[in-house]
């Protein structure tokens, strides 16, 4: 398959997937929810990869949503933004009910939607000076599409010290709230993802296809037909058309 937004690389049972728009700190647009969501399914159906890693090229993981897509957004009706929305939820639980085991190595900022995909993670590695966010809530809307993701790997607490405010916090926070695993330099994460791949890879993947449904089937988040989803995404197309959203996102596109 072809991306123009993902680099992908595949070596023997391992393959990653690299955010590819560092002009934009790899912002996310249609074409690389789209793209990401595809190539996540794609290398997940193939009995060849055992593993799955995603990074970010550039200065950042992912800082969000692109600015022309927030332009499209801010100028769509109801029902654009409902199918937009999604569209956006399908990649975070393509991610999460993934059958391979899925590794994030983060960098530089992380916010908004891209804490939906790191959410979604088995595993999170971040590098020490990684700045993360919520940051919907200052331009009127909520985390909607994340946050059963985000709220079923680091609980309410952090949901509401967090996702209310639209802070910014540090990867002490982040490993705190259990949103990433391990913290250090880049030479440090590259270490543990090594570590973490050979553990997977000499484990039976059919086992771990069972062992990533028997803990999504304890915790009670193994429906990919739930309504949550469908909720979550009418909750944020009615966000995005409201008054108040409106005047946000424009002024916020003005700056």
């Amino acid at each position: 398959m072809e991306f123009t937004t993902l680099q992908i690389g595949i070596e023997k049972n391992v393959a990653r997937i690299a955010l590819n728009r560092p002009e934009v700190r790899n912002a996310l647009n249609v074409t690389m929810i789209k793209e990401l969501t595809e190539a996540v399914d794609w290398l997940d159906a193939r009995d060849d990869i055992h593993v799955i890693e995603i990074c970010g090229n550039g200065k950042s993981f992912c800082a969000g949503a692109d600015l022309n897509y927030m332009k499209d957004i801010a100028n769509n009706g109801y029902v654009q933004n409902l199918e937009d929305a999604r569209r956006l939820s399908k990649l975070f639980q393509t991610i999460y009910f993934c059958n391979t085991p899925v590794i994030a190595l983060v960098h530089g900022h992380v916010i908004g939607g891209g804490n939906g995909i790191i959410a979604a993670c088995d595993v999170v590695l971040a590098e020490n000076d990684t700045v993360f966010a919520f940051s919907e809530v200052r331009l009127g809307i909520t985390p909607a599409t994340i946050s059963p993701f985000v709220i079923a790997k680091c609980g309410e607490a952090m949901a509401r010290d967090t996702m209310l405010s639209g802070r910014k916090f540090t990867t002490q926070e982040a490993l705190k709230f259990n949103l990433v695993n391990y913290i250090g330099t880049m030479e440090e994460l590259n270490k543990h993802l090594d570590f973490y791949t050979e553990n997977y890879l000499a484990a039976s993947p059919s086992a771990i296809r069972d062992c990533k449904q028997l803990i999504r089937s304890v915790c009670g988040h193994d429906d990919p037909y739930s309504p949550v989803f469908d909720m979550t995404s009418a909750l944020i197309a009615n966000e995005r058309v409201g008054a108040d959203a409106q005047e946000r996102m424009k002024d916020f596109l003005r700056k």
